[in-house]
C-alpha cells in the first residue's frame, strides 16, 4: 500500500470511531429523556432555569438545595369582612370610623345617601384584611339602610353618646333593628366622647355606666367607652373584633371603676 493510501485509510478510521461515539451518546440521551418508566410514562427534559440577578440570588448559607428560578408572583388575595356601625345622629359614628381608618388616603370612601363606607387594610399572621366599615346614618330616612349594612356583617358596633341618655335609651331598639338581618354577628356596645363624659358628675357618670352595663348584658355584647379626641379605646376594639375572628392569643383587661373608659364583659 502506497503512504497515501495509508493516510487515507488512517483518516477514514478516526472519523469512522468519532461518528460512532456521537451516535452512542446521542441515542443515550434520547433513551434517557423519552424513555419508558416501567408503566408506560414518558417524560421531557426540563430547561434550565434563567439565572436570576445578583440581588435575587438566596444567601449562601441556605444551603445547597436553593436553586436560581425566576418565579411571578402571584395577584395578593384580601380577606374582606364587613363591620356596621349603627346609632343616632351626632354621637360621633363617623369622627370614630375616621380615627380608625387613618390617612386621609385611606379615608377616601363611598358615601351614599344614609350611608358611608370605609376600608381599613392590614395583615395578620401574611394573611392581608379588609375591615369593610360600614356607618349607617342615625336619623329615620336612613333605616332601610340598616339591611344591606347589617347583612354578612361579622361585627355589629351599637353606639351611643356618653354624654346624651337619650341615645343611650335607643340601643336596646337599634340592637333589635340589626338582629333581625345577622343573627350570628359580634355585638359590642361603644359609648362615645369620654372625655365629655369624665367631666360630668360621678353620680351622673354611675348611673349612665349602670345603664350601659345592663344594655349590654340584654345585648350579649362587649361594653367599651371610646373617645376619638384621645384616641381612647378606637384602636382596641377593632383589635378585640380581629382577636374573636382569627382565634388570636390576645385578651383585653375588664375595667369598672368609675371615671375611667369602661371596658365590661
Amino acid at each position: 500500500m502506497t503512504r497515501l493510501g495509508q493516510t487515507l485509510a488512517h483518516v477514514e478510521a478516526r472519523w469512522f470511531g468519532l461518528i460512532r461515539s456521537l451516535f452512542r451518546v446521542v441515542w443515550t440521551r434520547l433513551l434517557s429523556c423519552s424513555g419508558g418508566d416501567g408503566n408506560g410514562r414518558r417524560y421531557r427534559q426540563l430547561k434550565p432555569a434563567a439565572p436570576t440577578s445578583a440581588a435575587a440570588a438566596p444567601p449562601a448559607d441556605e444551603g445547597a438545595a436553593a436553586v436560581n428560578a425566576t418565579v411571578e408572583a402571584e395577584p395578593e388575595e384580601v380577606l374582606s369582612l364587613k363591620i356596621s356601625l349603627l346609632g343616632d345622629c351626632q354621637i360621633g359614628k363617623t369622627s370614630f370610623m375616621i380615627k380608625y381608618v387613618g390617612d386621609l388616603e385611606e379615608q377616601k370612601g363611598l358615601e351614599m345617601t344614609g350611608l358611608n363606607l370605609m376600608d381599613k387594610i392590614f395583615v395578620i399572621k401574611g394573611a392581608t384584611i379588609a375591615f369593610r366599615i360600614w356607618d349607617v346614618a342615625g336619623d329615620e330616612q336612613s333605616l332601610d339602610q340598616v339591611p344591606i349594612a347589617c347583612k354578612d356583617a361579622v361585627a355589629i358596633l351599637i353606639m351611643f353618646d356618653l354624654t346624651s341618655r337619650c341615645t343611650l335609651n335607643n340601643v336596646i331598639c337599634w340592637h333589635q333593628r340589626a338582629r333581625k338581618w345577622n343573627k350570628t354577628a359580634i355585638p359590642i356596645l361603644i359609648g362615645t366622647k369620654f372625655d365629655n363624659f369624665a367631666e360630668l358628675p360621678l353620680e351622673m357618670q354611675w348611673m349612665i355606666v349602670n345603664q350601659a352595663r345592663a344594655c349590654a348584658r340584654a345585648m350579649k355584647a362587649t361594653l367599651f367607652f371610646s373617645s376619638t379626641t384621645h384616641n381612647i379605646n378606637v384602636n382596641k376594639i377593632f383589635k378585640f373584633i380581629a382577636a374573636k375572628l382569627f382565634n388570636l392569643p390576645w385578651t383585653i383587661e375588664r375595667n369598672l371603676t368609675i371615671g375611667e373608659p369602661i371596658i365590661d364583659f
